[in-house]
């Protein structure tokens, strides 16, 4: 077995078939992890980081690296939660909580996860509208169907594939940083002296930072991904039923879950920077959405930075809205006990294709409707921020109890890190209500 930090590496060379799931493709070690991660960095996300950038320069890029070590922990806790127990995590709510908080905090998840589809949308179309002629209204119903298609009708391992290969669609944002050119001395300094202003308008975005990365969607999404793929895998068990199996998938688990949580804080950090040297650097220090941040770099930083961080929106779009749209129907789901996965044909799971291909158009929907998208998008913020908290919560008393988790109930070590980043997120929430202005 591995020791505390979980990164021993096990040799199973003499194990039985029983005792080793077959993971030995890199492929299938970065698999829900390396996803989930790289979906964080969504066309909302990319507004906040863009703004950080734009009103602070390089002073906030300390944030992303203290967030990485808390994604890290809550979100390795909520994957274990899912190959532990072979069922997700609203899932294991429904056994061992009240039906009512589980009911309050699904429907929570699942109103900030629409109106975070509706604004990645219209993200997406504004950002193509800027390199492609055509109105911003067709584009944004027609990537909606488009995701919709591909969710409920491909097949699941070759779905899988699609939104590994999307994870590549970030690295527009490390192509920007060496087209504009950054000073990495003074970048280095703000990784690890955090500069502090003392002003509303700063702690807000310290905690904006905070709630994009740290979001209660990706708690249930890499848990139930991990149910799929023991589904998925004949030879996979869920720990509870197969021991043997643990030091690897835990191990794998560990591995998956920092490669994807250090890939999407990375570019996080690219997006911060690319905004700090372009518009910072020249005065621009307000940008509402992603779509214009693109906009404001083609003066600035010329037409190949300027289409670059474009299609970036476009391809972020693309992965991180079906895993919106599969977190809230997973949620849903497990809560009313439907038979749910994306392995699942969608006549075998009608409602839960059903709820995925709802939650996608009515997102799409909110662009038509006369709600403001950057007020939207603040509120879905603040229910992000009211939900995180109890839901994490929740995961680190089901991820400690022995009832949930049997004998891989939580390490000393994993414990005290997912618990810190609990209470940050707790302290991020109270500081977004006091620097909230409505």
């Amino acid at each position: 077995m591995e020791g505390d930090t979980g990164l021993a590496i096990t040799d199973y060379s003499d194990a039985g078939p029983d005792e080793r799931p077959g993971r030995s493709k890199l492929a299938d070690v970065l698999g829900p992890g390396l996803i989930t991660g790289a979906s964080d960095d969504d066309p909302s996300g990319i507004a906040t980081y863009a703004q950080a950038g734009a009103a602070f320069g390089f002073a906030l890029s300390w944030t992303l690296l203290l967030t990485y070590p808390l994604m890290c922990a809550i979100q390795m806790i909520s994957a274990e939660i899912g190959r532990v127990t072979g069922k997700g995590i609203a899932a294991n709510m429904r056994r061992h909580y009240s039906p009512y908080l589980l009911y309050a905090l699904v429907g929570l998840l699942v109103l900030a996860n629409v109106i975070n589809i509706g604004a990645d949308l219209g993200a997406m179309g504004a950002a193509l509208q800027l390199i492609l002629p055509g109105p911003k209204w067709a584009y944004v119903p027609a990537f909606a169907i488009l995701i919709v298609l591909l969710e409920v009708f491909m097949r699941y391992a070759s779905y899988v594939s699609v939104l590994r290969w999307l994870t590549l669609s970030l690295f527009a944002y490390v192509a920007t940083v060496f087209v504009v050119g950054v000073p990495w001395g003074t970048v280095a300094y703000h990784l690890v002296v955090p500069h502090v202003e003392w002003t509303a308008g700063y702690f807000t975005m310290v905690v904006a930072i905070f709630g994009t990365t740290i979001s209660p969607y990706l708690f249930f999404w890499q848990a139930s991904e991990e149910v799929e793929d023991v589904k998925e895998d004949p030879a996979a068990e869920p720990v509870l039923e197969a021991p043997a199996q643990a030091p690897r998938e835990l191990q794998r688990i560990r591995l998956d879950t920092m490669v994807g949580m250090g890939l999407s804080n990375v570019i996080a950090l690219f997006i911060v920077l690319t905004t700090a040297a372009t518009l910072h650097a020249h005065g621009v220090t307000n940008v509402e959405t992603s779509a214009d941040a693109a906009k404001a770099l083609k003066p600035i930083a010329g037409n190949l930075a300027f289409v670059v961080f474009a299609l970036g929106i476009v391809g972020t779009g693309l992965l991180a809205v079906p895993v919106l749209a599969g977190s809230a129907a997973y949620a849903v789901g497990e809560t009313l006990g439907w038979r749910i996965g994306l392995a699942e044909r969608a006549r075998r799971a009608p409602a839960f294709y059903l709820a995925i291909a709802g939650a996608t158009l009515v997102g799409a929907l909110l662009n038509f409707s006369p709600l403001d998208p950057i007020k939207a998008l603040i509120f879905s913020a603040v229910v992000n921020g009211v939900a995180a908290v109890p839901i994490m919560v929740l995961i680190m008393h089901m991820a400690s109890r022995q009832e949930v988790m049997g004998d891989f109930a939580l390490k000393p070590w994993l414990k005290t890190l997912g618990w810190l980043a609990t209470a940050v997120m707790t302290a991020a929430a109270v500081g977004m209500f006091a620097t909230w202005n409505g």
